[in-house]
């Protein structure tokens, strides 16, 4: 029998130092303040975009925080931003789908490349935990996208598999849209109407996961304090199909655009899967989310009990979201209040 892997002890904020890859995107900003604000010793934030690490610098004025500059798929940088780190969050990713469909290769560079690398400097650093983020997009992909980060999902395990006790802690958590997220469909649905220009949908009975911001900094946040090596954690996100956020969004706002339907992209799916039925039939449940062993990690769970046997997770299965629902999530959307308020 595999010997267990070591539980997870509660990480000390105060105590700790912190490395995010990425740290300039939404994901990064978000749980960089929120380190800061558990009272985290340091915050390093790692990414290739100079301008944007000095939007943020006079956006969050801390001495808490410092940067680097240097890309993912080149060690050196990691060495520097990991040196004295005990946790990193790997944000850093080629997440565009149509990008990706059309750049596979850099898609692979960054996305399993780059997270190769964030895993052997983490262990030549000796930090204590890395999380990885993945996508929805992972589960069966069909997309460039998806694939990479289904790859980078099987490295994180093989690695936590051959380093075992002897290196860091490696988890992944996996989410579906997050709202207001750079080159995310709500951004672009309020430009649309600010200009009051024709609202542009795939497929009106397309679902997707829908994720505030904060929820998906709390999922990495119980990544830090439950996961063990290996391990998978998924939150069990509600979903909307595209006609009903338009249709919120527009409410929201009071207008009513004309609809530009312009089909099913290359790379798109009707429907996102969170997890496999597989993943699902050794899933233990903790209410709000799943915690998902690596096969062989532990014995087989029934704590995924809302899913019948067979059943994948799916946002066309998921809790679905009415049109007053969705906008109640919306209106928490700090930038989408802002708008609204004018």
């Amino acid at each position: 029998m595999p010997t267990p892997p070591p539980v997870t002890p509660q990480v000390d904020y105060s105590e700790s130092t912190f490395a995010i890859t990425g740290g300039t995107g939404s994901f990064g900003q978000t749980v960089a303040m929120r380190l800061l604000e558990l009272g985290a010793k340091e915050v390093r934030i790692l990414s290739r975009d100079e301008a944007k690490q000095d939007a943020m610098r006079h956006a969050i004025a801390d001495p808490r925080l410092r940067y680097f500059l240097g890309d993912v798929r080149q060690s050196q940088s990691l060495a520097h931003a990991f040196s004295g780190a005990d946790v990193v969050f790997h944000a850093a990713a080629l997440k565009q789908v149509p990008s990706c469909e059309v750049f596979p290769e850099q898609a692979l560079q960054t996305n399993v490349l780059g997270s190769e690398n964030v895993i052997l400097q983490a262990q030549a650093q000796s930090v204590r935990k890395v999380v990885f983020l993945s996508t929805d997009k992972a589960v069966a992909p069909v997309n460039a996208m998806g694939m990479t980060k289904a790859l980078m999902e099987k490295l994180v395990q093989a690695y936590a598999r051959r380093l075992g006790a002897n290196g860091p802690v490696l988890c992944c958590v996996r989410y579906g849209n997050v709202l207001y997220s750079r080159g995310s469909v709500v951004p672009l649905f309020l430009e649309r109407i600010q200009q009051r220009r024709p609202l542009p949908v795939t497929v009106p009975e397309m679902t997707r996961f829908l994720l505030p911001l904060p929820q998906a900094v709390g999922l990495v946040e119980l990544a830090l304090q439950v996961a063990q090596t290996g391990d998978l954690l998924v939150r069990k996100s509600p979903a909307a199909s595209l006609a009903t956020l338009t249709t919120a969004i527009q409410g929201l706002f009071r207008v009513e655009l004309l609809i530009e339907h312009i089909g099913i992209r290359p790379g798109e799916k009707i429907h996102e899967t969170l997890a496999s039925a597989e993943e699902l039939s050794r899933a233990i449940d903790l209410g709000d989310h799943l915690r998902i062993p690596m096969l062989g990690s532990a014995p087989p769970h029934s704590g995924a009990g809302a899913f019948m046997p067979g059943q994948e997770f799916t946002s066309a299965n998921a809790k679905q979201l009415d049109v007053a629902q969705t906008q109640a999530m919306l209106r928490a959307i700090p930038q989408l209040a802002q708008a609204l308020s004018c």
